[in-house]
């Protein structure tokens, strides 16, 4: 499970920084802001600390950096079947053009390309719709035929023209493939998504039929089903094509195990390198126990310093929550930081038995519950450019019971948020009062990254299933249910004294800071990322808004929030903290047991009721005011270049990182170092 950052709608809220001796081993300033295009700014980050690191490690982050690039072009063809012939399309047009590079439809074709590598794809990184270009489908035939064919995307014996025929109503149609995952509804979820999860017409009933006849009710240890595999219906047939070695994605996993065995010999123990070599042995059969195996193993090594996240991981992306896309992330532990991490999952049993939830679906023996604050070095696939800044791992539900799971903050992404964000006038447009912004300003970095811990360690690992309780049996609504629960159950102790207590908290007052910024993002300000007359989509966004809705309908009675009218625009307003956190509480039962008992009717009711559905007025008043302070909804960023310093003997001596590149000369090079699929798979 990842937590995903708002961008300017969460961190334009935090004022802190990080702490003194951090900062003494950061890099020279940089320039936060590297590009800005559409609804989107580009960012850098720092990695501070990196240079401190021993020469092994490096080495160790430089190969599992590389395994992290090289796995990108399989997300962009499981987003969608026709991503890559589009990029490489695009690609060779804009490195090949002859014409007018100044041009206003050049320029669109530019900004359409931009958004594709952003999103990995043509469909939205997070609202889910189709791009719109820009340009005309006259300009981009012009352009293709002016390309040398042996650059373009072309299948064999395929001229130009036909290639057109195929690809034009993909880009320019909006009827075609208009959204990439549907999560709701009563049609064909799987038939009216566009991704690229299931191939040939497969139906979801079919779907589910097929998962379900492998489950066993008695199966105390079940794989995670379909997690690495299409499956394509053939000759009338359903069969899955699993990802692996010598199977479908082959050309990017073979280059993904071969990173992963050389980041193996600088392993910094033991225990790191058997996680290694089990994630290479399970590339190279695509066995799901393999990967339970890895999992297990992965969960155990504590001690190392460096760690990575890489393979099929998250299920958001698929209709049925069942197929992983691919992500990676590469990092070292901030150790300062982390003493934070661990006071919480010390701590862990307190708060299991403290929930708000009904004693039938707790945890009685808390296992292997860790945490840490990490700096991230590199990241790919589902992790990129869009990058989460927590992440909890792994999914399974009976490998978090018997071994535990890790928890991570990724905070030099917070603080990239952060610092990019200072001054850009959201917080005094959207705030509703003088109490209200002086809490933000004082705590809301700390008890920003303090929700995400207790989402991260606590939240995901804490409750059970019932036995006999089918994982799946949430579908399409099992994501946004889950980020739910995770969150309320931060949101709820972020109120708690034993925060104080612990030390993590120096006023009782802060956790308003985030309550307020919570409220204020699920009720108004996340609908910047929507589109005039679109419903919400992302499971993120949904569950933000299904908290916020349902804890504003049922305090509407004692005017626990309210919305209020200053000079023609609108506010948040909490007028009851405490009558809040109780209702965060009711919530957090009621999530807990709809996941606990698996009764899906409940979940679709709580989902449709109050996470999808926008307030058209509300959203056409907040849409207004956002494009006022000209600031792009969605961030994400650019990665360090790493690079191998070598002696006059070709020793490897140094790894340096380098934070001078560019968006578009960072994504043309790694469209030219890492794409090892073919164009159609």
């Amino acid at each position: 499970m990842i937590t995903i950052m708002t961008a300017s709608l969460l961190s334009s809220c935090g004022s802190k920084t990080k702490a003194e001796q951090e900062q003494a081993t950061a890099p020279e300033t940089i320039d936060y802001t590297v590009d800005r295009f559409a609804d989107i700014e580009v960012l850098r980050y720092e990695a501070p600390g990196f240079e401190a690191l021993t020469l092994q490690q490096k080495r160790l982050l430089y190969h599992l950096s590389e395994a992290a690039l090289a796995g990108r072009d399989i997300l962009y063809d499981q987003n969608n079947r026709y991503n890559l012939a589009v990029r490489r399309a695009l690609e060779a047009i804009i490195t090949d053009f002859k014409g007018d590079r100044t041009a206003a439809q050049f320029a669109a074709l530019e900004t359409y390309l931009k958004r594709v590598w952003f999103a990995n794809g043509i469909h939205h990184h997070y609202a889910e719709d189709k791009f719109e270009p820009e340009f005309s489908p006259e300009f981009f035939a012009e352009c293709v035929l002016k390309t040398d064919a042996a650059r373009l995307p072309l299948r064999q014996g395929q001229s130009r023209e036909e290639w057109l025929d195929e690809i034009t109503p993909i880009i320019f149609d909006a009827g075609v493939m208009p959204k990439r995952t549907v999560q709701s509804g009563d049609g064909d979820i799987l038939l009216a998504s566009a991704n690229n999860y299931y191939e040939g017409g497969v139906r979801q009933k079919e779907a589910e039929g097929f998962y379900a006849a492998m489950k066993s009710p008695n199966d105390s240890t079940p794989v995670s089903y379909g997690l690495n595999s299409r499956l394509a219906k053939e000759n009338g047939a359903l069969v899955e094509k699993v990802w692996r070695v010598g199977g479908l994605y082959t050309g990017a996993i073979e280059k993904i195990a071969a990173e992963l065995t050389k980041a193996a010999v600088f392993a910094e123990n033991a225990s790191q390198k058997a996680v290694i070599e089990k994630l290479v042995e399970f590339y190279r059969t695509g066995d799901l126990k393999t990967f339970d195996a890895y999992a297990i193993l992965w969960v155990g090594d504590l001690a190392s310093e460096v760690d990575f996240v890489n393979g099929f991981t998250e299920t958001y992306g698929d209709p049925l929550g069942l197929k992983a896309s691919w992500e990676s992330t590469v990092n070292f532990v901030n150790r300062e930081a982390t003493k934070r991490t661990k006071t919480v999952s010390e701590n862990a049993e307190w708060f299991e038995a403290h929930s708000p939830t009904d004693p039938r679906f707790k945890k009685t023996d808390i296992k292997g519950v860790s945490a840490k604050v990490i700096t991230v070095t590199m990241l790919g696939g589902d992790c990129y450019p869009s990058t989460p800044i927590g992440i909890n791992l792994p999914n399974a539900n009976w490998i978090r019971e018997q071994y535990g799971s890790k928890s991570v903050t990724i905070e030099n992404i917070t603080e990239a948020y952060d610092k990019a964000s200072h001054g850009n006038g959201f917080k005094e447009e959207f705030v509703g009062g003088a109490k209200e912004m002086e809490l933000i300003d004082k705590y809301g970095f700390v008890t920003d990254n303090l929700h995400t811990d207790l989402h991260e360690c606590l939240g995901h690992g804490s409750g059970i299933i019932l036995p006999g309780v089918d994982p799946d049996v949430l579908g399409a609504y099992s994501s946004t249910l889950e980020e739910a629960r995770a969150d309320l159950f931060a949101l709820y102790f972020l109120a708690d004294a034993k925060l104080l207590e612990l030390g993590l908290l120096d006023n009782a007052e802060a956790y308003k800071s985030e309550y307020y910024r919570y409220m204020m993002n699920g009720l108004m300000t996340q609908l910047v990322r929507i589109q005039p007359g679109k419903n919400v989509e992302e499971a993120h966004m949904r569950n933000r808004q299904l908290i916020a809705r349902w804890v504003y309908e049922k305090g509407r009675g004692e005017n626990v929030v309210a919305f209020e009218k200053r000079e023609g625009k609108t506010f948040v307003a909490i007028n009851d903290y405490n009558k809040l956190r109780g209702l965060f509480g009711q919530l957090l039962a009621e999530v807990q047991r709809i996941k606990s008992e698996g009764d899906f009717a409940a979940g679709k009711r709580l989902v449709e009721d109050y996470g999808v559905t926008v307030d058209k007025t509300l959203h056409e008043e907040v849409l207004e005011r956002y494009k006022r302070l000209n600031l792009a909804p969605y961030k994400g960023f650019v990665n360090p270049v790493m690079r191998e310093a070598k002696n006059a003997q070709g020793e490897v001596v140094d790894i340096i990182l380098d934070y001078t590149e560019e968006y578009a000369a960072q994504m043309l090079r790694y469209s030219r170092d890492y794409s090892f699929l073919p164009t159609y798979n």
